[in-house]
């Protein structure tokens, strides 16, 4: 009765009320769904349950892969470019770093659950010092390794004749990378969720005409679906998201029917920081998701206390 699979970005909850709406008798009622599946797979990592969720829900499901069906496509290759802090950016870090731990250390469960939207805002500030400590402080008198390691790579690639694609979940950080960028003279376009859908489209029709390299900023949200982007064959993932399917998405944009190139794919990963935890979490969603749906677009449950406290120590 599902002929693809949905791409989830929170819950297992979220297939329940998927099958509740369309078969409500397969998986019961919530409160049993949860008891039976939810928790023993998510805290007690109970295979047996997760086995039996899978074969429960699989023979409803039509998995159709992009390299079954596109046969002719070129493919896609990934690489993770980790850098390193510089002493200022670092101390930063660890200052925000301590201050979140502190304040997670400092709470119950209870109050975890009251400040939960707090500590992810801090976190966020975290990921800001990672991207540029100049999205967060005014005053920085100092360098992002990210940023001009990211330069670099976009210099690189423009000499060797590629068309880029960008994207960032920070729209500040899509401004400070225009601004760097238009010193280049090469082609340059940037998308947010703000720009007007004409313009937008104009845009990508434009970069996607063009024969010579240039670079194409887009924020993570507003390019997650609804644009073709197969004139670039660079794709730069500036900051790692929670949710790996987000940003599978985003890279389809450029990997899809009509690309006729081998897309690259670079991760901008700032060593010994959260991020490199974000990619590991990713794994772990991934892997969650194929052993129960086959599917690696369906991710885990919302982030715990101690998720948390395991991507910041």
């Amino acid at each position: 009765m599902l002929s693809t699979a949905k791409s989830y970005e929170n819950k297992l909850s979220e297939l329940w009320s998927i099958f509740d709406y369309l078969m409500p008798e397969l998986l019961e009622s919530y409160p049993k769904f949860r008891k039976q599946y939810e928790l023993p797979i998510v805290k007690d990592k109970d295979e047996n349950a997760k086995a039996h969720l899978s074969n429960t829900v699989m023979p409803f499901i039509l998995r159709r892969l992009k390299k079954d069906v596109l046969h002719d496509l070129y493919n896609k290759y990934e690489e993770i470019m980790s850098v390193k802090m510089n002493k200022k950016q670092a101390d930063l870090y660890n200052l925000q770093t301590q201050k979140i731990i502190a304040q997670l250390n400092g709470q119950g469960d209870a109050d975890f659950k009251k400040s939960r939207f707090q500590i992810l805002a801090q976190i966020t500030k975290l990921r800001e010092i990672c991207c540029d400590p100049h999205l967060l402080y005014e005053n920085y008198h100092g360098k992002s390794n990210k940023l001009i390691a990211t330069i670099d790579l976009i210099k690189n690639n423009l000499e060797n004749g590629h068309k880029i694609l960008l994207f960032s979940q920070f729209t500040a950080m899509l401004d400070t990378l225009n601004k760097k960028l238009a010193k280049l003279k090469s082609p340059l376009f940037t998308v947010t969720g703000s720009t007007p859908k004409a313009k937008r489209q104009q845009q990508v029709q434009e970069f996607n005409k063009m024969s010579q390299p240039g670079v194409f900023l887009i924020s993570l949200k507003a390019g997650g679906t609804g644009i073709n982007l197969i004139g670039t064959d660079v794709v730069i993932h500036y900051d790692p998201w929670w949710n790996l399917a987000a940003e599978n998405q985003a890279t389809d944009r450029a990997h899809r029917i009509g690309q006729k190139h081998v897309v690259k794919i670079y991760k901008m990963v700032t060593k010994d920081s959260i991020e490199e935890r974000i990619i590991a979490l990713q794994q772990k969603k991934a892997e969650l998701a194929n052993s129960i749906l086959q599917n690696d677009q369906v991710a885990n449950p919302v982030i715990s206390k101690d998720d948390l406290l395991k991507v910041l120590e």
